[in-house]
């Protein structure tokens, strides 16, 4: 706000009018110090007089009031309303809606709107799903289905850019359904209309949805939904969980104690199958539970009673190729256990022979082992030679998988998931495998595990190579176990950790660690490595702990370290051989080094504000054999909507990052979609293909709060360098515009002497001095 200042315009006259003044004041004491009577009567009227007469004196210099306004008609303001659907909500238990006080403000005849375009160019906007110009506000239908109040002050900021653009206006409840993603130094000073506080409407409200989708066989997926209450104390109210096919999948019912409160319900859920899936999460007032859809309800609405919710539990095949350097009895468990799982695959590397020196200096010239002897094979060329390990391949493809032993190139090892290596030393892989081993966890996003045994982690030297780089534990300064037997016990992190668990609670899993038989072989390591996690210990009979289970994130993989190097022991001495503990316990590992690696198609939904819509942008990224971004692909994306129709559209490569791909999908309808991209090479070949899902609930986001959102408008009128206006003082501030900041702005000078209200000052000094001394009888 720009505030007045005066300036002289007959300066040279300011010393003959104080002149003037001096010898009228030299006067006024001098005739007041021979006044008698009441002295402060006397000083009284004195200064009366000295008053008007310095004012008649200003005169002679011409003081002038001189500002600064914006100038008319030059500068624009917009008015932009809110037409969504949550205006219908009626206030409280009163018969008015949010839409029927908009209105009101909103009249043709308002004093505000007339004031306000006799000073500024107006321009009338509404906005719901997107923005849009208007003649007037009489045909207001509160119908939107969204909120996109940041979308719209952005596209009004682009609109004008470059514009004089003095303010805007914003009539809105205030419940935006849009991210405020924008940049707020772009917008002018915006200025929110507050509505009258009124009492909440009664209703329950389903705020919010989340998952934490874990490992945790039994149950691995834990659906939080939080379900807000106003009015209904004292009223159960019952959350119930569908599937796709509407069939109940839990129940639970809470009963709120206050007026206001937000309830909050957790389900563990077991998806039937891999994939996207959906779930719905419904909360009603357990009294109305049953009434059929349409039956009257105490609610304001219903509209916010349900969300849809999103499950992405992946695809196989997870690959996991397992390495050991001797058959034992962890590979018949692992194997029997991941058997269990369809979408994990086992491939094993079984050494079941050391291999043989070329030469034996103790032998005859010319023999090596005398255990070959007789068994020369008549094809030199594909004969096994004596100097290389004897391989056993399990689980393969084809008969090339693995035939060269373990993976010597970035194709071949990067089509697995996950690594296993088991009481193997690190002399049995080469210097470039061991290099390409920890690029497999730190590049690809590979899972790894180290099982412990008399070859593994410090014994089998793996200390100063790449792979001793990527395990979560120090291999130097190895503290030598105590004790003969070890029990396992879990860490605090480890209790936080579902997959490291078997049994759904505190005291089951309790009771079952402590039935396990204990441990004899754990090998030495050194501390954990910063950024490391000890989820158990092994706990000798001395009452001594030593790490068993440590696991890190390293690069975009994860690996992990299993200390304990006879976990068969579990296996074959069970407290209850009909319990499966030690299998789930295997394939919950195994779900944990696989979960997150990428494969090499990846899809991502994201919602985007359109220019009519919300859209959905679909990213895409590709890669090949070796997991480098993948260019000249030929990408297609098939849809399927919730009404099951299908669309196929092609995604283009983005020209910022190769490798990445994407195309804009804007839903016609609410529901659960779906997408599948599919990705070719250059060559035509087959790359891979992903599904991705997202859930379209407009209802449920533009009802989700019913009252005003007074601290988001009070948000964005900070963030403008604006404020927020009672809708009882409209009138007031619209007068008050022309005199803040514009960009176009006039200054305006006005005689402050020739105003009447600066004549009447004086005389009014004068005339009060003369009937103070009359009264007194001083005159």
């Amino acid at each position: 706000m720009t505030a007045p200042s005066v300036v002289l315009e007959s300066p040279q006259w300011l010393v003959p009018a104080a002149a003037l003044v001096a010898v009228g004041a030299v006067m006024i004491v001098w005739s007041a110090a021979r006044w008698r009577g009441r002295r402060s009567v006397a000083v009284a009227a004195a200064a009366l007089k000295l008053a008007g007469v310095a004012a008649l004196g200003l005169c002679l210099v011409e003081p002038l009031l001189t500002g600064s306004r914006a100038q008319p008609g030059a500068n624009v303001f917009v008015v932009l309303v809110d037409n969504s659907q949550s205006l219908r909500v009626r206030d409280g238990d009163a018969a008015r809606t949010g839409g029927d006080r908009v209105r009101a403000l909103l009249e043709t005849d308002a004093r505000w709107r007339n004031r306000l375009g006799q000073d500024f160019d107006v321009r009338n906007f509404v906005f719901d799903t997107h923005l849009r110009a208007a003649d007037g506000f009489d045909g207001l239908a509160f119908d939107g289905t969204a909120t996109s109040l940041h979308t719209a002050l952005a596209a009004v900021a682009k609109r004008y850019q470059g514009r004089p653009l003095a303010g805007v206006i914003l009539v809105s409840d205030g419940n935006a359904t849009d991210a405020p993603d924008i940049d707020w130094s772009a917008l002018p000073p915006v200025y929110p209309v507050l509505p009258p506080e009124y009492a909440a409407p009664k209703d329950v409200a389903v705020r919010r949805v989340t998952l934490n989708q874990t490992n945790f066989e039994a149950a691995p997926v834990a659906l939080q939904a939080d379900i807000a209450t106003h009015g209904f104390p004292g009223q159960a109210v019952v959350a119930i969980v569908t599937d796709e096919a509407g069939k109940e999948i839990a129940r639970q019912e809470t009963t709120p104690t206050g007026a206001d409160e937000t309830l909050t319900f957790r389900f563990q859920l077991r998806p039937e199958r891999a994939g996207v899936g959906f779930y719905r999460v419904q909360a009603r007032l357990a009294a109305e539970a049953a009434l059929a859809d349409g039956a009257p309800s105490a609610e304001a609405t219903l509209a916010n009673n349900s969300r849809l919710v999103t499950v992405d539990r992946g695809g196989g095949p997870y690959r996991v190729l397992y390495v050991c350097g001797r058959p034992n009895w962890e590979f018949k468990y692992l194997r029997r256990a991941v058997d269990e799982d369809p979408e994990v695959q086992l491939v094993g590397l079984v050494r079941v022979a050391r291999r043989e020196p070329k030469f034996d200096f103790r032998a005859p010239r010319g023999q090596n082992n005398p255990l070959f002897q007789g068994f020369e094979h008549p094809d030199a060329e594909t004969a096994e030679r004596r100097d290389q390990p004897v391989l056993i391949r399990l689980g393969t493809q084809d008969a090339v998988e693995l035939r060269g032993g373990f993976p010597q190139t970035a194709e071949d090892l990067y089509r697995y998931h996950a690594v296993i290596l088991d009481d193997i030393e690190s002399a049995f892989f080469t210097p470039d495998q061991q290099l390409l081993l920890r690029n497999f966890v730190a590049k690809r996003g590979g899972g790894f595990l180290m099982l412990g045994g008399p070859d593994s982690f410090a014994s089998g030297r793996y200390d100063r190579t790449p792979v001793g780089d990527l395990l979560p534990v120090y291999l130097d300064g190895a503290a030598p176990p105590t004790g003969g037997e070890h029990q396992l016990v879990l860490s605090r992190e480890g209790w936080l950790q579902p997959w490291v668990r078997t049994q759904r609670t505190e005291g089951e899993e309790t009771a079952r660690l402590g039935a396990m038989p204990p441990f004899h072989t754990l090998n030495a390591t050194g501390a954990a490595k910063p950024g490391a996690a000890v989820l158990a210990h092994a706990r000798d009979t001395s009452g001594n702990t030593l790490p068993a289970l440590v696991v890190q994130p390293f690069g975009k993989g994860r690996s992990a370290a299993v200390l304990v190097g006879d976990l068969w022991r579990w296996g074959l001495r069970r407290a209850d051989p009909a319990r499966d503990d030690f299998e789930r316990s295997w394939r919950q590992t195994v779900r944990w080094l696989v979960g997150d690696v990428p494969g090499r198609v990846e899809v991502r939904a994201a919602p985007t504000a359109g220019t009519a819509s919300p859209a959905v942008e679909l990213t895409i990224k590709a890669t090949d054999a070796a997991y480098l971004p993948l260019d000249n692909a030929g990408v297609s994306v098939r849809v399927t909507k919730p009404n099951r129709e299908e669309l196929t559209l092609t995604a283009e490569s983005d020209a910022r990052e190769a490798g990445v791909y994407g195309v804009k999908f804007v839903p016609r309808g609410p529901g659960a979609y779906r997408a599948v991209a599919t990705v070719t090479g250059p060559d035509g070949a087959p790359v891979g293909r992903r599904e991705v899902g997202w859930c379209v609930q407009p209802e449920a986001d533009e009802f989700a709060r019913l009252e005003p959102n007074r601290e988001l408008l009070a948000t964005v009128a900070s963030r403008t360098r604006g404020e927020t206006v009672p809708a009882d003082g409209l009138t007031e501030f619209v007068a008050s515009l022309p005199t803040r900041q514009a960009p176009n702005m006039e200054a305006w000078v006005s005689p402050l002497w020739h105003r009447g209200a600066y004549f009447l000052v004086a005389v009014l000094c004068l005339i009060a001095e003369w009937g103070l001394r009359r009264r007194y009888g001083l005159a």
